[in-house]
């Protein structure tokens, strides 16, 4: 029995980033056998709330990958605009493809068949690094970066 071309894609992508490994994250299967699940860790960036963390998440891809994003949970505790309290990351690169219905987003903000595993997680940690706080997933932390950034020292103008 072949494997399908998204398993295939997976596969390549994996062994891209252990041959060539992308600074900020790290990433695996979480069980050798499905290359549909995979676990991984995310170094907070620096100069943010999240520097020195390491942050366990999950990728879930759906069978039809690259064609559909992948959803991405937390696994790790993490306060965050655009990460609910349960874990999962609201970002536009993750959402479906095409029109937004609420006209928030562009269609290129959106999953694209082009995106990578790479590109989903460098989108990932530039969230963690400057939130949209226009669009939580989480409104108390959209709140409370909003009053870390108006009291910081690195956002007030001297």
């Amino acid at each position: 029995m072949t494997e399908p071309q998204s398993a295939l894609l997976l596969r390549r992508q994996l062994a891209e980033l252990n041959k060539n490994p992308v600074e900020g994250f790290s990433a695996g299967l979480i069980d050798d056998n499905d290359l549909y699940r995979w676990e991984v860790l995310i170094i907070g960036p620096p100069d943010t709330l999240y520097e020195g963390g390491v942050f366990k998440a999950h990728l879930t891809f759906p069978k039809d990958y690259p064609l559909r994003p992948p959803k991405m949970k937390f696994i790790t505790e993490i306060w965050h605009p655009n990460v609910d309290k349960n874990g999962d990351v609201c970002i536009s690169i993750l959402h479906e493809p095409g029109e937004d219905k609420y006209g928030y987003e562009k269609p290129e903000e959106r999953w694209l068949p082009i995106h990578t595993v790479e590109t989903i997680m460098i989108s990932v940690i530039s969230m963690l690094a400057d939130p949209n706080g226009d669009s939580p997933a989480n409104v108390d932390a959209a709140k409370t970066c909003m009053l870390w950034r108006e009291n910081s020292p690195l956002h007030r103008d001297i």
